[in-house]
């Protein structure tokens, strides 16, 4: 059996080359359960052909197969002696990708999906995987596509764990903060000492203009943790607000909160600094 060498790196050094037909244009997370093709670096004419697949607990993976090259008959495989696999985590910076056809992956010598694939579907129908599936997508800036696997779930199970807040953090991102708002006061009214809820919901507030609304969640938030970190960032959030809307009163209150928490080297701490040197300008 194979050793399994498993590399935590983002996928993001294959760099561009000549594509030769094959188009890089498609997002790692769009190629789930797929063969594809990383570009090659510049001045070489091979290229790099794996699968990939989610991991529950890893997220997003490159499965490396093989380098290939195309020659006038087609796609052809360059044979490699190894004894390990390499796995790739993939992340916001990985590099687009091209998505193999069926031609290129019969003429490559590669089988429609691997053998090991299986076992990482097995779970494929549980709501522990679309909520997993959701989780990554937030994870790596895809939230609009993580809004379909999340909302599976919360028609059958609004209370599935972790299923509300990446909800309501895929809300938040694709800027439907009305709905991310339903999702979280329905959560918080099941799960109350949910410090991450009134995180979110603060957040949702804000965006809305609801400063009053977003002052009692972050409140409620900062109650419920004793991560400073944390603290920090909802404080930071409310003071941002008000130096954006010139509310001193209340910029010196939520500035107080947010020193209070946050490292001094940080960037709430340091930003928070600016914006009172820089009040009146």
């Amino acid at each position: 059996m194979k050793k399994l060498l498993l590399v935590s790196l983002l996928v993001s050094n294959f760099c561009f080359g000549q594509n030769k037909g094959l188009e890089f244009t498609e997002k790692f997370y769009d190629a789930v359960d797929k063969w594809v093709a990383f570009d090659s670096r510049a001045g070489d004419s091979t290229y790099i052909v794996g699968f990939i697949y989610v991991d529950m607990q890893a997220g997003f993976t490159f499965n490396y197969e093989s380098k290939f090259t195309i020659t006038n008959e087609g796609f052809k495989i360059i044979p490699e002696d190894r004894k390990s696999l390499a796995k790739y985590r993939l992340g916001e910076n990985t590099a687009n990708i091209a998505i193999l056809s069926d031609e290129a992956i019969k003429q490559l010598g590669l089988p429609q999906e691997p053998d090991w694939l299986k076992y990482y579907k097995e779970v494929e129908n549980d709501n522990a995987y679309f909520v997993s599936l959701g989780l990554h997508l937030n994870a790596v800036g895809a939230s609009h596509k993580a809004l379909e696997p999340l909302l599976k779930v919360y028609e059958q199970d609004p209370h599935f764990k972790g299923l509300e807040f990446e909800l309501a953090y895929a809300y938040n991102a694709t800027q439907q903060f009305d709905k991310a708002v339903d999702v979280l006061n329905s959560a918080i009214k099941n799960d109350p000492k949910n410090f991450w809820f009134y995180r979110e919901l603060g957040f949702s507030h804000i965006h809305q203009n609801q400063p009053d609304d977003a002052e009692k969640a972050y409140l409620q938030g900062m109650e419920l943790t004793t991560d400073k970190s944390q603290k920090s960032e909802m404080a930071f959030n409310m003071t941002s607000y008000y130096f954006t809307h010139k509310n001193r009163p209340q910029f010196e209150k939520w500035a107080k909160l947010t020193k209070q928490y946050a490292d001094t080297n940080s960037q709430y701490y340091q930003y928070t600094n600016y914006f009172e040197e820089n009040w009146d300008k």
